[in-house]
């Protein structure tokens, strides 16, 4: 399937078990120049926001992206991707409207420089973050802001060659189980411990106040491509992943 004709409609309708997670990735560079029939998709007020954005690179990006959320989930709930409709909690979470609500799809979404990530699951909240890795920043006076002693302490011992790249594994998987939580800035970010190791399947060490909270999720990082690093993270144990 060529995913720039998706725009309208997949190929087949796919399926997704109880115990699965979907993950797509899309190059928005290769997309954002099909914006014209993007727009096409985007409801009015996703068309309004699209206009808001200063730089023309910027605009496509979201542009794609927005489209192809709603072309993807279209696809699971068998709907015209034009008229999903889409709730915000009070953190800013999104979910289906009431409409295709039975299906208990839960979804999360980024995008960052040309990759945008798509998380999908059936009854399970989760969340995902991509991010660009850039080394042209001050990495460990954001890190005395926003991450935990221990996290500070795992970035300081990584080589300075390492660093930017264990900033961002940190940033990522932080930021992955804060949309996984739906709680947006409420929850503190030094509130809970991450590991910045590569290898590390569970990579939510430890949550405050509550202990108990961190063997609830699986975080672990998910493959985004070359100059990218991404995180995912999903409440329980019980699920494969498929990309």
């Amino acid at each position: 399937m060529n995913i720039s004709d998706a725009a309208f409609q997949l190929d087949t309708q796919p399926q997704i078990s109880e115990h699965e997670v979907h993950l797509w990735r899309f190059d928005l560079g290769a997309l954002a120049h099909e914006e014209q029939k993007w727009r096409l998709i985007l409801s009015t007020d996703e068309q309004l926001r699209a206009g808001r954005f200063h730089f023309s690179r910027d605009r496509q990006r979201f542009t794609a992206t927005r489209a192809l959320l709603r072309t993807i989930l279209a696809s699971y709930v068998a709907a015209d991707p034009k008229e999903l409709v889409f709730l915000y909690s009070d953190r800013g979470k999104p979910s289906l409207g009431s409409c295709h609500s039975g299906n208990q799809l839960e979804f999360n979404v980024s995008h960052s420089g040309e990759i945008a990530l798509l998380a999908i699951t059936r009854g399970q909240a989760l969340g995902v973050d991509v991010e660009q890795v850039r080394n042209n920043f001050d990495c460990e006076a954001i890190a005395q802001r926003f991450f935990s002693e221990h996290e500070q302490r795992q970035l300081a011992a990584l080589t300075p060659s390492h660093r930017y790249q264990g900033f961002f594994r940190c940033w990522t998987r932080k930021e992955a189980y804060i949309k996984a939580q739906g709680a947006g800035l409420s929850l503190p970010l030094d509130q809970f411990d991450v590991s910045l190791k590569f290898e590390d399947r569970s990579a939510l060490l430890s949550t405050r106040p509550n202990g108990d909270e961190a063997a609830k999720w699986n975080l672990q990082e998910v493959p985004a491509g070359d100059g990218y690093i991404a995180a995912l993270c999903v409440r329980g144990h019980r699920w494969t992943l498929k990309c």
